[in-house]
């Protein structure tokens, strides 16, 4: 497993590219609002060369590959930005239906972590995304450990975090998986965990503002630390008020 990689990871799961839609486009349009300075210009090889895209909006427009679109980065390796998104044919929950999801990169530094917060609003809204987050790399890793099988996918999750279940015991889509640093909570997402309650989500209210579809909730005003004993107590305070995430139980 490697650690210590000096990024934010970005993951937002929709519903999936029908026809002439013009999601992908306005994803890449919407981040570069979002993100101060940044311009998606270009792509890489299969050798990973960079390749300038002199027509980036025609070629992302035009490009449906893997249901989705393709690599995009910026041209700084020491303040790396990358997007891309597919269809995945896996469901995320029990209906088993395709998705759309869109991963993407911002460095963690002075810029990305005040931007990661816009960016995954704004990616979040474009892709009409049913929830997404926004981690620290090394953070992201182990909540990903949270999520077994006792057949297909055995373990114990890290530092007394909770089991989360596959997506075949989730009820719907737009019950989030798993939680993150930053939360894009759908309005119907919102709707499906219970959020918010004033009574008692006083305190991630403090730290959450609307957008135009749903939420962003942030856990922890500094970018999540698992090492942080107090950043580990909110995500588990989280997960406690929140049972349906990861299809744990029915709010």
């Amino acid at each position: 497993m490697e650690f210590g990689r000096n990024e934010i990871t970005i993951s937002v799961y929709a519903p999936v590219l029908v026809g002439n839609d013009g999601r992908p486009l306005a994803i890449v349009h919407g981040m570069e609002r979002a993100f101060p300075g940044l311009r998606l210009g270009w792509t890489t090889s299969e050798k990973e060369d960079l390749i300038p895209l002199s027509h980036r909006d025609e070629w992302v427009a035009s490009n449906r590959s893997d249901g989705g679109f393709p690599f995009l980065c910026n041209d700084d390796d020491d303040h790396l930005v990358t997007i891309s998104g597919w269809e995945n044919p896996n469901g995320l929950a029990a209906d088993g239906a395709s998705h759309f999801e869109v991963h993407a990169q911002l460095p963690l530094d002075a810029a990305g972590i005040s931007a990661a917060a816009d960016v995954l609003a704004s990616i979040g809204e474009d892709a009409r995304a049913y929830w997404g987050h926004a981690t620290p790399f090394n953070a992201t890793v182990e909540i990903s450990r949270q999520t077994v099988d006792p057949v297909r996918k055995p373990g114990v999750p890290p530092r007394g975090l909770p089991a989360l279940k596959l997506p075949d015991y989730i009820r719907s889509p737009e019950i989030p998986r798993r939680l993150g640093w930053l939360n894009y909570w759908s309005a119907a997402a919102a709707r499906a965990i219970g959020f918010p309650d004033p009574a008692r989500d006083a305190e991630l209210l403090s730290r959450a503002w609307r957008t135009a579809g749903g939420w962003i909730v942030r856990l922890t005003d500094a970018p999540l630390d698992l090492d942080n004993l107090a950043h580990l107590d909110v995500l588990k305070q989280a997960y406690e008020r929140f049972p349906g995430i990861g299809g744990r139980s029915t709010p």
